[in-house]
């Protein structure tokens, strides 16, 4: 059997990529190192952009397009372990010209362990800001979540 590793689906206007946690995302007390939370996030926002036929590859060659992070917040709430099976949640705030808010959990069955916002931005090749092409606006929208920020100026919302 040669299973493809999965990108995960779209549930209740959200983005859900299931992953486990291995040895290697752990530190000395076995629990997720703290700087492994932002990889799994990075793993969810790209395999959304991939469901939404909007890979990065594509974008960067087709387009000259690149995504950095701007701004991150993020909320640690409660440890995953070894071997636990989490999943990461990611929806779309606002959508400006050449940015977006990226609104992101990280939880275990229902109970949420770790909580971000992150600014989003669309840059050319010349590290310049390029306006979000209206394919890619289009396809977020799909994940556009209500009562999203917006401001630059994001914050922790509570659940």
């Amino acid at each position: 059997m040669n299973a493809a590793p999965t990108s995960g689906h779209l549930r209740d206007g959200s983005h859900v990529l299931p992953l486990r946690v291995y040895y290697e995302d752990t530190d000395a007390a076995g629990i997720v190192y703290y700087a492994n939370w932002l990889r799994f996030l990075e793993r969810g926002r790209t395999e959304l952009l991939r469901l939404l036929g909007q890979q990065h590859t594509a974008l960067r060659e087709e387009r000259g397009i690149h995504w950095v992070v701007r701004r991150c917040a993020i909320d640690y709430l409660k440890p995953a372990r070894l071997d636990d099976t989490i999943e990461i949640v990611t929806g779309c705030g606002e959508l400006r010209g050449a940015s977006l808010d990226m609104i992101q959990h990280a939880r275990r069955n229902e109970e949420i362990l770790v909580r971000a916002e992150l600014v989003v931005a669309c840059m050319g090749e010349g590290g310049r800001p390029v306006r979000l092409p209206p394919l890619v606006r289009t396809a977020l929208a799909q994940v556009a979540l209500s009562g999203s920020p917006r401001s630059r100026h994001i914050r922790i919302q509570p659940s």
